[in-house]
């Protein structure tokens, strides 16, 4: 069957693997469709430290299952799912208290294993999520990115009339702010990118702040009456923008941070202090997908908002080595197999 090859950073192609064979507590999943995701670009710089090589990437998928060993959720041949693609081991300490997402030794399908992008995946049965037939397929894998940002949302406990502050106007930041809306929020999107923030007050989002031209923390204080922001999250990774949060958060306010940084970013703990703040970790997500799937299928949030482009398998490394070199261009390829 083909794959989407990453030989070492830089040398991606289709290449030619063995079928998987099912096993008992497992399904053969015929993938459907395929989301590139910025950790997929990252492996291919070889600036994610975590990957190894040579891999095969990708964990934003959805398919038909092909074959099904006994599983507790009903699932048989024949029905559409999405794929949840953070494999936990379900005996350490956070699997204990149902926080699977932060497992001590958990392992992201095209990260620390090999991932979906192939024709057919091998995957735990327990791990698959029915999907509406309502949803196509182009758009069942930005479920996965949604859940991202969904559990930021969670663990901020983000009510409805709440400002939250979103640094990062990428895919995963347009998602909460959009999901935000949702919620009944009012969601503030900071980023450098105007064309960025254009398009996101396109599709609703009121409050925009460009770095670039404004005072961040000066529009906040504007925009809130002089409150802050009871809820900021950080969807950048960029260190200057992760000392920001505790400029634009309101006293007695919560930090959740999502983005990835690069290296380790110096705090003044004292802000911690004085303004008595939560600051929250959010990493990757913990059975949001059912209700990525409910926002998706009811059309609370437009996923097809982050849909930058369609392409087919075979395409995906020139996708990949594209969306590389101009990431300002994108913020979901999907792909499509036969």
């Amino acid at each position: 069957m083909k794959s989407v090859y990453l030989k070492q950073p830089g040398d991606i192609s289709i290449r030619e693997v063995e079928k998987p064979v099912c096993k008992e507590g497992y399904a053969v999943i015929k993938i459907k469709s395929m989301g590139i995701c910025g950790s997929d670009i990252g492996a291919f710089r070889g600036v994610n430290p975590i990957v190894s090589y040579p891999r095969i990437i990708g964990h934003e998928l959805a398919g038909i299952i092909e074959e099904i060993g006994a599983n507790p959720d009903n699932l048989k041949k024949g029905d559409r799912v999405v794929i949840d693609p953070y494999l936990w081991c379900g005996h350490c300490y956070p699997c204990s208290i149902g926080r699977t997402n932060c497992c001590e030794t958990l392992k992201c399908l095209g990260v620390h294993t090999d991932g979906g992008m192939m024709e057919y995946i091998l995957h735990p049965a327990h791990m698959l999520i029915p999907l509406p037939e309502s949803i196509p397929w182009e758009l069942a894998p930005l479920s996965e990115p949604l859940t991202i940002a969904l559990h930021g949302v969670h663990r901020a406990g983000l009510a409805a009339g709440e400002h939250m502050a979103i640094s990062g106007a990428g895919a995963i930041g347009l998602l909460a702010a959009l999901s935000a809306i949702a919620y009944g929020a009012e969601p503030i999107l900071i980023d450098p990118l105007e064309e960025r923030l254009a398009y996101a007050r396109s599709l609703g989002v009121k409050h925009t702040i460009c770095t670039i031209s404004q005072n961040a923390v000066e529009e906040i204080r504007r925009i809130t009456g002089g409150r802050m922001a009871e809820v900021v999250l950080e969807a950048s990774g960029a260190n200057e923008a992760i000392r920001g949060c505790l400029d634009m958060v309101s006293y007695a306010g919560r930090i959740v941070l999502t983005g990835w940084p690069k290296k380790e970013t110096q705090l003044p703990t004292n802000l911690i202090t004085v303004k008595e703040l939560d600051v929250l970790g959010g990493r990757n997500s913990k059975n949001e997908f059912p209700e990525a799937l409910e926002l998706i299928e009811s059309g609370k949030v437009d996923v097809r908002a982050v849909l930058s482009k369609v392409v087919e398998m075979n395409e995906v490394p020139d996708a990949v080595r594209e969306q590389s070199a101009y990431p300002e261009r994108y913020l979901k390829i999907v792909a499509l197999t036969s």
